[in-house]
């Protein structure tokens, strides 16, 4: 057994998997082999879903049962939800009230699922967005609009969080994102789920650890740091060419530059900046979209793309979400929105062939200690 320290599990091989397959260097990211540019402009998320967990897009049969289905879960107990506004009354963080929530979900679930991953997993998946949009309009000082079943995921969630049905472009959109966010190989969320998952905990207990690792602000958050650069920039009255060569000058990293995985332009990128252009029309505001394509085309003359240091689907996400309207501070929790269908394959998948999780650590301690009794010391 090799005693090599491989510190952030560097480069370490933990478990093989059929669900997403990401390769750095050329800038490509395939779900079971269809590639992500694919997906995203000719399925819906609820086809994903079904790809990522059953293992093949589904007929138009299948799809109208799976999204049946789906939709049938999207309600939350009162109780829950009462949580949810107690939680938006306290200021509490969209992405703590989030995690709480989906564990309490187990406590409401009748027979829990009856251990059956994708069963709890669809439960999970349908309700989030519920629990987020109540969350948000709580803060608002607003009621909660209960789910449509006739909408589709994307389109249900701008509902419940406006009040209003979306228009095409918006909910075609936010289905792309959802789309593009929802699946990354072993990344530090899914690995956490998987985690859990292998010590045959239920599947709420690995989405609400899920979602306590996207929290964190080296994975989840990228997108928000990229929309609060933008508004600075905005509210600094500087070129954003200027601004961004200032920023650099004082040492400062531009969000929403470079991946531990990506070498070139994230593929995802390019698909949301696309979408951000079809908003900017459809809106006749083209403020961010100016600010990010001017960023990022000196960032490029400066050669950071060259080193490998090329824009990530935060990039774009963050300035997509904002033409929709959506506040800063969800823009990690519809990210876990979306994640959560990759987290139940991979706990699915895991499960397969389940055997627990257990790493080693290298001991680094004294070799020796002499006990002294409490009295003595």
């Amino acid at each position: 057994m090799s005693n090599e320290l491989k510190r952030g599990l560097e480069g370490v091989l933990v478990a093989e998997s059929e669900l997403s397959h990401v390769d750095g260097e050329v800038g490509k990211l395939v779900y079971r082999g269809y590639d992500i540019e694919e997906l995203a402009r000719g399925a819906s998320y609820e086809e994903v879903l079904h790809l990522l967990w059953h293992g093949s897009l589904p007929t138009p049969a299948e799809l109208e049962e799976f999204g049946d289905d789906l939709a049938a879960e999207r309600a939350v107990d009162d109780e829950v939800l009462s949580t949810v506004r107690t939680l938006a009354d306290a200021g509490d963080r969209p992405m703590a009230a989030l995690r709480t929530a989906v564990s309490m979900l187990s406590a409401y679930d009748g027979e829990g699922g009856d251990g059956d991953v994708l069963a709890e997993g669809a439960a999970i998946t349908a309700k989030i967005p519920t629990i987020l949009a109540a969350f948000e309009r709580a803060r608002q000082g607003e009621e909660a609009v209960d789910p449509d079943p006739e909408l589709s995921h994307a389109g249900n969630f701008l509902y419940m969080l406006t009040g209003t049905e979306p228009d095409d472009v918006s909910e075609e959109t936010f289905d792309m994102a959802l789309t593009l966010h929802a699946d990354h190989g072993l990344n530090a969320s899914t690995f956490t789920a998987i985690v859990i998952g292998s010590t045959m905990a239920d599947v709420y207990s690995s989405v609400t650890g899920g979602i306590g690792a996207l929290s964190g602000s080296l994975h989840g958050g990228a997108n928000q740091d990229v929309m609060e650069m933008l508004r600075e920039v905005d509210d600094s009255g500087k070129d954003p060419v200027e601004w961004a060569a200032d920023a650099r000058e004082e040492g400062r990293r531009i969000p929403g530059f470079g991946h531990r995985v990506y070498k070139v332009k994230d593929p995802r990128a390019n698909i949301l900046e696309e979408k951000l252009r079809d908003l900017a029309e459809s809106s006749g505001d083209r403020k961010w979209l100016e600010y990010t394509t001017a960023i990022e085309s000196y960032l490029e003359e400066e050669g950071l793309v060259e080193k490998g240091i090329a824009p990530n689907v935060d990039f774009y996400s963050g300035s997509v979400y904002d033409a929709m309207g959506i506040p800063v501070d969800l823009y990690t929790p519809i990210f876990a929105m979306s994640r959560v269908g990759g987290w139940v394959a991979h706990v699915h998948e895991y499960r397969e062939d389940n055997r627990l999780i257990r790493p080693r650590a290298r001991y680094t301690g004294p070799e020796t200690a002499d006990f002294v009794p409490l009295e003595e010391r």
